[in-house]
C-alpha cells in the first residue's frame, strides 16, 4: 500500500490557503443580501404554507378539539393531527418523549397540537388560531425547585467521582458552602425555523431545511413518512445563525412540512414567526447549581462535592448529554482534589430545552469560577492568586480530572502569565482598589479567568465525518461534505484545506450545499468539531486524489514522486510546468479518477459512563479573559470598560475567522451573563418572547478597549492542520465579566464578601447584590 503524501510538508502557499485570513466565502452576498436562505427560495407552483395550532395550557388532558372552524377558514386546504402520521409520531432525537404533534395530553404552552396548511402564510397563521382548544389542566412544574420537590425527571441521575470528597471536605481547615442559580438562553437566530418540503416520485421527498443535523432530518422525516431514508433527501446551504437551536430541534416543522406535503402532493413551507419560535423551541438550559467545598488556609482546595440541576423542559432532548457536559466541566481549569459532581436532568412543562453553544460547559465553568471568587474572599486573597494557585499541574499528580481524563499538553499557566502581564493587570488591580476606596457610589470591578474546555462529542458515534470532492477537466474542484454553515465559517476553512492540498487558488475551489445524497450519515454540526472532523474527512480525500495524480505523473512523465509538486495553481513535473486545469485535463484522458470520497473519525476518545471514567475529549482548547467593569450601586447599572482575551486556537486555519468568532462568543457569552433573562409566569407561559423583552447585546454594550489575540501554538494531537476547534470555548469569556461585577460589589464591605449574584445579573439583581453586600458588611462590623 503506497503512503499518503505528507500535507504538513508538501503544501504551498497559494491565493487563500490554510493559514491566510481568507474572507468568509459568502461574506458579499451577506452584505449584499445576494446570500439564499430557506426563505429567499423559489417557491414551486401551488405551494401550501403551514402553520401550527398550540397548547394554551402547561399540562392537562385535551379535553376537546374542535378543528372546524379551522377547515372553513379562507385558503385552507388541510388540517392535519397527530392521527394523519402514517409513520412515528415520537421523534425524539435520542430517548422517545417528543410526539410531532400532543395526541391526548399537552405537557407545555405552546406545544404543537395540530397543522393547518393553507394558500397564504396569513391565512393559515389566522387560521390555526379558530380552533377551540380546551384542556382540562393539571398542576404544572414550571422551575427547577418544582422538579426537585416532585422528583421528576427525563433521564436518570448520573455521578463521576475521584476518591472520597466527603472526608476531604471534612478534613479541610475551611469549608464553604453556596448555590447558584444560571438562567437560560435564547438563541435569538436572526434566520428562524423554516422547512420547504416538495414532492417527488415514489413518495420520495426533497427537504430544505435550516437545520444543523440534516441526516437526522432525513432520519426523522423518513420515519415520519414510514417510508426508507434513501427516498428523502435533505439539502442545506446556510443557516441565518444555529448556535445549538438547530441541531435537534428544526426536525419538527420539516417532519410537519413534509407530512402535508406528502398527504396533499403539494410543496410546503413551514416558517414560525418570532414570539412562536421562542415559545415552542427550546433554549439553553436554566441550571441550579450546589457545591460544598473544602480547602486550607491559602485557598487549596482539597475536596468539592458538586451538584447540577439542568432544567431539562418536558423531553430528554439531548439533556442527558448535556448535563453531562456541565458535570465534565465543573472543574473548569481547576484540580478539584477528592471530589464528586452529581448531575440531575430535571423535568418540567415548559419547552423541551436543547443544544447551545457550549453545550452544557459554560454551566460547569460559571460554577467553577463563583467556587474561585468564594475562596478568595474567604482567605483574603486576590481571586486571580487563587485562580493559579488551584490550576491543573503537571507536578504533584494535580492534572487528572475527576472522570479521570489526564490533561496533557497543559499551556494554562503560561497563557494566563501572558494575558496577565499583556492586560497589565496587577497595576489595574491597585488602581481599582484605590478608585474604589475613595469613590462613595461608582465601584469598578476587575476579574481575569481562564477557561478549559472539552472538544468532541461526548456521544463517541458522533465523532465521524465524511466529503466528496470532484476535480473537473478544467480544474475546477467542488467539495461537498457533512458539515452546515451557519456563518461560523466552516465552509470557508474547509476550502482552504483543500486548496491548499492541491496549490490551487481558492477562488477555484467551491464547497456546495450539505447535502444527504452526497454524504450520508452525517453528525451534527456542534460541539466545536465542524472543522475538526469534516476538514480531516476533506482533507483524506484531497490525498487520496492528489496520490492519484502523482502516481499517474510519474508513470506518464517517468519522474521521481519527490519531483512532482503542487504549488501556485500549476503542477511542477521535473523540469516542466503545467497548470492544474491542463493537468487535470491530461489525467482524465488517461482515464485517473479524479473524484474521492474522505473519512475521518477522531482517535483515543471513550467514555465507560457506568464507571464514570475514561476520555471523553481529544484535547483541551484553553483561554483567558480580563474584563473591567464600572457599576453604579445607587441603581445596579454598570458598564463593561475593558476586556483582554487571549485565546488557544493551535495553528490557526483563519486568523480572522477565528478571531471574529472568539468577538461574537464574548458577546454571546456577556448576554448569557448579563442581559438576557427568560421570564416564565406561573402559568408557564413565556413572558420574554420577542425583541421587545428579551435583551440581547447591543453595540453599546461592548466594551469600548476590546483587545484579543491568539495564542497560536501548534496543536500537539493530529487534528486539522494542527488547529484547534474555535466555535464553543471562547464563549466562556463572557463569565469574566460576571465576576467582574461581583468583584466591584465585594468592594462594599473591603473584599470580604463573596456577593450572591446569580445570573444573569440584570441591573436588579446587581442592586439587591449591593444592598445585601452592605447590609453584610455592617452586620459584621
Amino acid at each position: 500500500m503506497r503512503s499518503m503524501p505528507n500535507s504538513q510538508t508538501t503544501v504551498q502557499q497559494a491565493k487563500g490557503h490554510a493559514g491566510s485570513s481568507t474572507k468568509h466565502e459568502s461574506a458579499h452576498k451577506h452584505v449584499s443580501g445576494e446570500a439564499i436562505y430557506v426563505d429567499d427560495m423559489p417557491e414551486p407552483a401551488g405551494t401550501l404554507y403551514a402553520y401550527c395550532g398550540f397548547s394554551p395550557k402547561a399540562r392537562g388532558k385535551i379535553n376537546k378539539l374542535d378543528l372546524g372552524p379551522v377547515r372553513q377558514a379562507e385558503g385552507v386546504v388541510a388540517v392535519l393531527t397527530a392521527d394523519d402520521v402514517p409513520g412515528h409520531l415520537d421523534i425524539g432525537a435520542v430517548f422517545p418523549g417528543e410526539p410531532l404533534l400532543a395526541q391526548g395530553e399537552v405537557e407545555f404552552l405552546g406545544q404543537p397540537i395540530f397543522v393547518v396548511a393553507a394558500t397564504s402564510y396569513n391565512a393559515a397563521r389566522r387560521a390555526a388560531r379558530l380552533a377551540e382548544i380546551k384542556i382540562d389542566s393539571e398542576r404544572a412544574l414550571i422551575t427547577v425547585a418544582d422538579a426537585l420537590e416532585a422528583e421528576s425527571f427525563v433521564r436518570p441521575p448520573h455521578s463521576q467521582q475521584r476518591g472520597d470528597a466527603a472526608k476531604a471536605i471534612k478534613d479541610a481547615p475551611i469549608v464553604l458552602e453556596g448555590e447558584q442559580f444560571i438562567g437560560g438562553q435564547e438563541h435569538f437566530y436572526l434566520e428562524g425555523q423554516v422547512s420547504l418540503a416538495i414532492p417527488a416520485e415514489d413518495r420520495g421527498m426533497m427537504v430544505y431545511s435550516s437545520s444543523q443535523h440534516p441526516a437526522e432530518v432525513q432520519k426523522l422525516v423518513a420515519e415520519v413518512l414510514d417510508v426508507p431514508m434513501n427516498l428523502i433527501t435533505v439539502d442545506m446551504r446556510r443557516m441565518g445563525g444555529g448556535f445549538g437551536g438547530k441541531e435537534t430541534q428544526a426536525a419538527q416543522w420539516a417532519c410537519l412540512a413534509a407530512l402535508v406535503a406528502s398527504k396533499t402532493g403539494r410543496a410546503c413551507k413551514m416558517r414560525l414567526a418570532r414570539s412562536d419560535d421562542m415559545s415552542s423551541t427550546g433554549k439553553r438550559h436554566p441550571f441550579y447549581n450546589q457545591f460544598t467545598v473544602g480547602v486550607d488556609e491559602e485557598g487549596l482546595i482539597q475536596g468539592a462535592d458538586i451538584t447540577v440541576n439542568g432544567h431539562c423542559g418536558y423531553a430528554p432532548d439531548l439533556s442527558d448529554a448535556i448535563v453531562d457536559r456541565a458535570m465534565f466541566h465543573s472543574d473548569n481549569a481547576y484540580y478539584l482534589g477528592n471530589a464528586k459532581i452529581t448531575g440531575n436532568r430535571c423535568k418540567t412543562n415548559t419547552v423541551s430545552n436543547t443544544a447551545y453553544r457550549g453545550f452544557g460547559g459554560p454551566k460547569g465553568v460559571i460554577l467553577a469560577e463563583r467556587m474561585m471568587d468564594d475562596i478568595a474572599r474567604r482567605v483574603g486573597k486576590d481571586p486571580l492568586d487563587v485562580r493559579k494557585l488551584n490550576l491543573y499541574t503537571d507536578e504533584g499528580g494535580r492534572n487528572v480530572t475527576h472522570y479521570h481524563q489526564t490533561v496533557e499538553h497543559n499551556i494554562l499557566e503560561e497563557l494566563i502569565e501572558q494575558l496577565e502581564e499583556s492586560s497589565n493587570y496587577r497595576a489595574r488591580r491597585a488602581a481599582i482598589t484605590e478608585f474604589n476606596q475613595h469613590s462613595p457610589i461608582m465601584k469598578k470591578g476587575l476579574a481575569l479567568t481562564p477557561v478549559k474546555f472539552g472538544i468532541s462529542f461526548t456521544v463517541q458515534h458522533l465523532n465521524q465525518a465524511g466529503a466528496l470532492i470532484h476535480i473537473y477537466t478544467d480544474g475546477s474542484i467542488q467539495v461537498n461534505h457533512g458539515g452546515t454553515e451557519m456563518g461560523q465559517g466552516l465552509h470557508t476553512k474547509v476550502a482552504q484545506i483543500v486548496a491548499a492540498e492541491f496549490g490551487v487558488d481558492i477562488d477555484d475551489v467551491l464547497v456546495t450545499a450539505t447535502r444527504t445524497d452526497k454524504v450520508p450519515n452525517t453528525s451534527p454540526t456542534a460541539a466545536s468539531s465542524g472543522t475538526d472532523l469534516n476538514g480531516k474527512a476533506a482533507q483524506n480525500a484531497a490525498l487520496t486524489i492528489k496520490q492519484r495524480l502523482i502516481d499517474f505523473a510519474s508513470e506518464h512523465f517517468g519522474l521521481a514522486t519527490s519531483a512532482i509538486k503542487f504549488a501556485d495553481g500549476e503542477v511542477q513535473l521535473g523540469a516542466q510546468t503545467m497548470s492544474f486545469a491542463e493537468f487535470s485535463q491530461l489525467a482524465y484522458m488517461n482515464r485517473v479518477s479524479l473524484s474521492s470520497t474522505g473519512y475521518y473519525k477522531t482517535p483515543k476518545i471513550h467514555y465507560d459512563r457506568e464507571k464514570a471514567a475514561g476520555r471523553p475529549f481529544f484535547y483541551f482548547a484553553m483561554g483567558a479573559s480580563c474584563a473591567e467593569v464600572l457599576v453604579d450601586t445607587l441603581t445596579g447599572e454598570y458598564q463593561l470598560s475593558q476586556v483582554d482575551i487571549l485565546h488557544d486556537v493551535g495553528t490557526s486555519l483563519n486568523p480572522a475567522i477565528d478571531i471574529g468568532q472568539i468577538e461574537g462568543a464574548f458577546a454571546q457569552g456577556l448576554g448569557w451573563v448579563t442581559t438576557e433573562e427568560l421570564v416564565w409566569n406561573n402559568e408557564g407561559r413565556l413572558l420574554t418572547n420577542n425583541g421587545a423583552t428579551y435583551k440581547i447585546p447591543a453595540v453599546n454594550d461592548l466594551p469600548e478597549k476590546f483587545n484579543v489575540e491568539l495564542f497560536e501554538r501548534a496543536n500537539p494531537e493530529d487534528t486539522i492542520l494542527n488547529s484547534k476547534a474555535v466555535g464553543e470555548p471562547p464563549f466562556m469569556h463572557g463569565i469574566a465579566v460576571l465576576c467582574a461585577i461581583r468583584d466591584a460589589v465585594s468592594s462594599l464591605a473591603d473584599y470580604r464578601v463573596s456577593p450572591e449574584l446569580h445570573s444573569p445579573a440584570t441591573p436588579e439583581k446587581v442592586l439587591w447584590a449591593v444592598n445585601a453586600t452592605r447590609a453584610q458588611a455592617q452586620a459584621e462590623g
